[in-house]
């Protein structure tokens, strides 16, 4: 049996995590979702050495405090959490914010819908790709060499 794709939901704005938690249930045979309502606690849950790692981590922009791009730029310097891939998810249409996302390397950017059956489509969507494309033996990540030299 595969194991289950854990996922990490971070989201200051608690209706959208109640959302979220309601819309994985009915994936419960597929994902353990594990829901943060800021980015300074996942942190803080990520950094133990001995920390259980998402296989991915949804995360909304607009926060107090520490905003998404905040967390994602907290991630990336770090070399125990830059592998995990980040999916921002929000309502945030601005060009700005798709540009800055990506220039801090998120995996993906969506737009979080409005219509609850295009959410649950949308929510569909993610979990057949992540658990169809993830790692399966993330956390442990394979050691990588190379043999390869590149020339001038």
């Amino acid at each position: 049996m595969t194991r289950l794709l854990h996922i990490f939901v971070i989201d200051d704005n608690i209706s959208d995590l109640m959302l979220a938690e309601e819309v994985f249930v009915s994936f419960n045979d597929q994902v353990r979702v594990t829901t943060y309502q800021s980015g300074k606690a996942a942190l803080e849950a990520m950094r133990p050495p001995d920390a259980i790692l998402p296989d991915v981590l949804l995360l909304d922009i607009n926060m107090p405090q520490m905003s998404g791009f905040d967390v994602l730029k907290a991630m990336k310097a770090d070399h125990r959490l830059r592998l995990i891939p980040v999916v921002m998810l929000t309502t945030s249409v601005a060009p700005q914010d798709v540009s800055q996302a990506y220039s801090l390397f998120a995996s993906s950017y969506v737009v979080k819908s409005v219509d609850f059956a295009e959410f649950i489509m949308q929510v569909e969507s993610f979990v057949r790709f992540w658990t169809t494309n993830r790692l399966l033996n993330w956390p442990t990540p394979i050691e990588v060499t190379s043999s390869v030299r590149l020339s001038d």
